[in-house]
């Protein structure tokens, strides 16, 4: 293999999102990780859903596929799934992943597929104008609304804890350096990790902006915060983890915490698999051997 350059992940068309948008800084995040974990740009590969972050693999040099709206997830482990020895990452906003794809996103967390999914959160949809998006609060309002959101906000972090993620993180598009090292974290995590990123929208989201984020922003790991959730714990010590976890999630206003948030060791959906297909995933669809792997047989098997 060819000793790769950091300008070697960068697509030769030119990003054209607004001046100051957080997708600059997430998308330098990812071609920097990327680089640095030296991974073949012909096995990786980066999904999207619809909307202004869709447009991230269209500015990556690697294999790239942009999906429909709120099905980036779906679309994402099957590639997994047909090819394991893939990297697959999935991209999506907050609308795309938590609106009209928050049924894929809970689904996704009790599978536990071998992916980073990076949501990038700027509580608007940003390419229809600037409607409220998942993640605004009940009785905001941006400039963008005529009036102030009449309904209540999700957080990612909890939704994701609920589902089964076993590996959850936040970072700030600003802060590029510390967001590639979390991003550099998820991939290598053996498992589904989730990444929710803090993203201002300088066009439409005129209350968190970086001028709003600056001074509240905290680091988890500097504050001795320990993720990690090793096996064997006891009910009483496993409860003291998810309580100090939820407390962390729902910090939000005067401090807001950056970090991985949780890290635990699960069976991936992969290696549940082998109980059905015993030469998975030394052969796998994506090499045409459907006899190989006896695909119908496991069919039949799961049929009514």
């Amino acid at each position: 293999m060819l000793e790769l350059k950091p300008a070697d992940y960068k697509a030769e068309k030119n990003p054209d999102w607004c001046p100051g948008c957080g997708d600059f800084g997430i998308l330098s995040a990812l071609q920097m990780a990327l680089f640095e974990l030296k991974k073949d740009p012909s096995r990786t590969v980066v999904f999207s859903g619809i909307g202004c972050s869709a447009k991230t693999p269209h500015y990556l040099n690697v294999y790239g596929v942009h999906t429909l709206h709120g099905r980036v997830l779906p679309i994402a482990q099957g590639a997994k799934l047909a090819h394991p020895h893939l990297t697959v990452v999935a991209v999506g906003g907050d609308g795309d992943g938590l609106g009209i794809g928050a049924g894929h996103f809970v689904a996704a967390g009790r599978r536990n597929v071998d992916m980073l999914y990076i949501l990038y959160d700027n509580e608007v949809y940003g390419l229809t104008k600037g409607q409220a998006g998942p993640t605004l609060g009940f009785g905001e309002k941006t400039k963008s609304l005529p009036k102030p959101n009449p309904q209540g906000r999700i957080n990612p972090l909890l939704l994701a804890f609920a589902a089964g993620y076993t590996w959850i993180g936040r970072g700030y598009a600003y802060d590029v350096k510390g967001l590639k090292e979390l991003i550099k974290e998820g991939i290598l995590h053996r498992g589904l990790a989730f990444l929710h990123v803090l993203q201002p929208c300088p066009t439409y989201n005129d209350l968190h902006t970086k001028e709003w984020f600056a001074p509240r922003l905290y680091r988890l790991q500097e504050e001795g915060y320990d993720p990690y959730v090793p096996e064997g714990l006891s009910p009483e010590e496993l409860d003291g983890k998810m309580a100090l976890f939820q407390a962390k999630a729902a910090e939000w206003g005067e401090r807001i915490p950056v970090g991985v948030f949780w890290r635990a060791e699960a069976p991936t959906f992969e290696e549940r698999l082998q109980a059905y297909l015993p030469r998975y995933p030394g052969v796998y669809p994506a090499l045409g051997q459907r006899e190989a792997l006896d695909l119908e047989g496991l069919l039949r098997e799961f049929a009514l």
